[in-house]
């Protein structure tokens, strides 16, 4: 009998193929309330397109909902296709986030919120 022979696993190997994604931590409350003010978003603006964030190390999927005057919204979504999904329903177009980018609107819109919270802050 091998001193140093290893245990052969007591359940069978898995499939072969990619890994199915781990469940995401936030509670089903957070992400109806996440789906909630992204509706509420989508409806109150013109021109509302939604951009899809692939999952990270670091966070879940999220999407960002960007209206036509710059103005955004980002929050975490079960996944990629629930995003797509709601994009449907609410009848706005979507985008992954990693293959088109952002819009230029998106950034001038933040660049000019940090311009007005500075003088906010700065008192004038």
């Amino acid at each position: 009998m091998p001193l140093f022979r290893r245990r052969r696993p007591s359940l069978p190997a898995s499939a072969p193929g990619p890994a199915a994604p781990a469940p995401s931590r936030r509670s089903t409350q957070e992400l109806a309330a996440a789906e909630a003010h992204l509706s509420e978003f989508a409806r109150s603006r013109i021109g509302v397109e939604a951009y899809i964030e692939p999952r990270t190390a670091v966070t879940d999927t999220t999407v960002v909902f960007i209206a036509a005057s710059g103005e955004w919204t980002r929050r975490r979504v079960r996944s990629p296709q629930q995003a797509h999904a709601l994009a449907r329903a609410l009848g706005i177009p979507a985008y992954d986030a990693d293959v088109v980018g952002y819009p230029q609107r998106m950034r001038d819109w933040t660049r000019k919120r940090a311009e007005e919270d500075k003088r906010r802050l700065d008192g004038g």
